[in-house]
């Protein structure tokens, strides 16, 4: 009973069994990476609890997944068919976000496949070089910090046309008007702008100095919505 405990019901004499000791190799390499990899991927930044634990715990589905195809081809395809149905029933990430899930799904697939050793190396290789990036500023580093999104409030008998460009320029090295629409019955105008500021410690200034020019109308500044860690 017990040797029989971890077959398969349809395996056959040329079907390869798992030992129930390398089954627990795999899984437990694949959960000690996934953690690495993680902490290494995430570092800096302030991911929801959920996607946390579902990047930890990744690699070790993934490596189950590989050591039950085990050769089979028809088993492989409907493993990627349902594979790719899970793409449609999830919210789009951040560019970071879906490279950490590539990144863990790679090395659940080393690990299944039984290289433990190449697994934990790419997950060190890859962690550190995302740590190094970061903390180099690479692909914007602090400009991306930077990065506004203006909206203001104007009453309808206002000129919007350049009345703002003045201030704009003193307070943001990049400023361009996204959007224009009607609010509150048509008696408003929102305008959108996309701003990199000069300083960040000056976003009080800049308001002030904006609600001279819309009559004391809603202003509001926030993180750049279409910013660069979009994908």
């Amino acid at each position: 009973m017990p040797d029989t405990l971890f077959q398969g019901i349809f395996d056959t004499e040329r079907t390869a069994v798992i030992a129930p000791e390398q089954f627990l190799l795999c899984v437990g390499a694949s959960l000690v990476i996934g953690l690495v990899l993680c902490a290494m991927m995430l570092w800096h930044t302030r991911p929801s609890a959920g996607f946390a634990v579902t990047l930890a715990t990744l690699p070790a589905v993934v490596c189950v997944v590989i050591m039950m195809v085990n050769g089979n081809v028809g088993t492989g395809v409907a493993v990627a068919g349902a594979f790719s149905l899970v793409r449609f029933r999830s919210a789009p990430g951040s560019a970071r976000e879906i490279g950490a899930i590539f990144a863990a799904m790679g090395a659940g697939l080393m690990a299944g496949m039984g290289y433990l050793g190449y697994a934990a190396l790419f997950a060190l290789i890859l962690g550190g070089i995302t740590m190094a990036y970061h903390a180099l500023g690479f692909g914007g580093g602090n400009a991306a910090l930077r990065c506004r999104t203006l909206h203001i409030t104007i009453p309808e008998d206002l000129d919007y046309t350049g009345v703002f460009d003045p201030i704009l320029a003193q307070y943001a090295t990049e400023s361009e008007l996204k959007q224009v629409k009607t609010t509150n019955m048509g008696s408003l105008f929102k305008l959108t702008y996309d701003l990199t500021l000069r300083d960040g410690g000056q976003e009080k200034a800049l308001i002030d100095a904006l609600r001279q020019r819309n009559g004391n109308l809603e202003i509001s500044l926030c993180q750049q919505e279409t910013g660069p860690a979009g994908l």
